[in-house]
């Protein structure tokens, strides 16, 4: 959010507001964000521990057999205390009639990063430095590689993206990866189709040399190349469970997994990885454990997901790819930010909402939008895809206040074709 304020304050000129950003207190925006997480991050730590009818086994386990692990506890005295054993001991083996796979994933390294011995961050740790990079180089052009982008170079950085897939955001639908692609390039350093094929340490930081021939020079080096599900740390396969061919473990959408008793859930068996997602999987598998005669389901067909970059992205559902690669048949509707009231205020030529829709049913197939609180924007439609609202319906149905930007959403459903008249949509280019 801090970004997002440094950002408004950089480009109020245009509006004719004579601003000026003085500077950035890093260690402020640092210890604010933190000074809030760690807090409750312990208060979790501490409930587990200390919360009625738990043991907590503070280390890393492996499974050993079937619905029991053998846990390497950390070397303190919280550690043993907490599990009630022994001090000086150093593994002890658990067993349960239910066991809940919950581990998460970790940041993935790539080899020609981990051989060559640099210092590195990950999104684990970027957050936690002590100073603003001067130059921030970044391996990876997915979400972390966008939203630390524009953390840091709206704080001040010189920020290097270098990606091997032809756009950036390559998972989201294609127009919005293109589109998005071209925003990013006009801010930053951008190397889209190139690989690193080495990373060697400099005087004044790291040097990656790239499969182009170029070489990137910065005092920090960030991988954003990806997480990998914890699986394989935990020999899941020991258990009877069955991963992917990426490392997730298989579950139905009872969220139990082929093992009899042990269930999953959040990253280590969903490559969306996604913490509202996690929390309803959570939820499910809390009442599933306590009701198994009367099971609930994961229904993952309308999960929203954002990536908070500027611009921000938002995406629900299917994307065009997904669809053609399917062969199911849709319609589409587009609609730019700057043709509604409130984007031409902003004079936004970046902003943009694209839905995908069923041709019989009218029922929302996907819907994607670039730009200003797409966060927000997503929402109504998220809503009307797990609700199974039809988009005419929605359109036309529900009143949208003028001229707020939530007017996009009424006009991008407009935008389909068999939708119903528009009736007085604000058109100041008359598009």
């Amino acid at each position: 959010y801090a970004a997002k304020v440094a950002d408004t304050v950089a480009t109020a000129s245009r509006f004719g507001v004579d601003a000026r950003l003085e500077g950035v207190r890093w260690g402020d925006i640092r210890d604010r964000v933190f000074g809030r997480i760690d807090p409750i991050s312990a208060g979790g730590r501490d409930y587990r521990i200390n919360g009625a009818n738990t043991r907590a086994y503070l280390g890393r386990a492996r499974f050993v057999g079937d619905r029991r692990v053998r846990v390497r506890l950390h070397e303190d005295a919280e550690a043993t205390q907490a599990a009630g054993v022994p001090a000086g001991t150093r593994e002890v083996e658990v067993s349960a009639d239910q066991v809940v796979i919950a581990a998460g994933a970790y940041a993935q390294i790539p080899d020609v990063v981990r051989d060559a011995g640099v210092p590195f961050h990950t999104s684990d740790t970027i957050m936690r430095i002590d100073e603003i990079p001067e130059h921030l180089v970044v391996i990876g052009g997915g979400f972390i590689a966008a939203e630390m982008a524009h953390v840091f170079g709206t704080f001040g950085s010189q920020v290097t993206i270098i990606g091997r897939s032809p756009r950036v955001l390559s998972h989201e639908d294609w127009e919005i990866g293109t589109r998005f692609t071209r925003a990013l390039a006009e801010h930053y350093d951008l190397r889209v189709h190139v690989t690193v094929t080495a990373v060697e340490s400099t005087p004044s930081g790291v040097a990656a040399h790239c499969s182009d021939g170029s070489i990137v020079e910065g005092d920090t080096l960030l991988v954003a190349a990806g997480r990998v599900p914890n699986g394989d740390e935990l020999a899941v396969e020991r258990t009877g469970v069955t991963l992917d061919p990426y490392g997730y473990v298989i579950t139905d959408d009872a969220l139990r997994t082929d093992a009899p008793g042990v269930w999953a859930l959040g990253d280590i068996r969903n490559p969306r990885q996604l913490k509202h997602l996690a929390n309803r999987e959570a939820d499910l598998v809390g009442h599933n454990l306590a009701n198994p005669d009367d099971l609930r389901c994961i229904d993952e067909s309308a999960v929203p997901h954002v990536v908070f970059s500027h611009p921000e992205v938002a995406q629900v559902g299917l994307s065009e790819e997904a669809l053609q690669a399917l062969g199911r048949p849709y319609l589409v509707g587009r609609r730019d930010y700057g043709a509604s009231a409130y984007g031409w205020a902003m004079e936004d030529e970046v902003g943009f909402a694209k839905v995908l829709v069923d041709p019989d049913t009218r029922l929302l197939l996907g819907a994607h939008i670039l730009g200003h609180e797409a966060s927000l924007l997503i929402q109504p439609l998220a809503q009307a895809m797990a609700l199974g609202n039809s988009i005419d319906d929605v359109a036309r149905t529900v009143i949208y206040p003028h001229p707020a930007l939530s007017e996009v959403v009424e006009q991008v459903l407009l935008e389909v074709p068999g939708a119903p008249e528009a009736g007085g949509r604000f058109k100041p280019w008359g598009g």
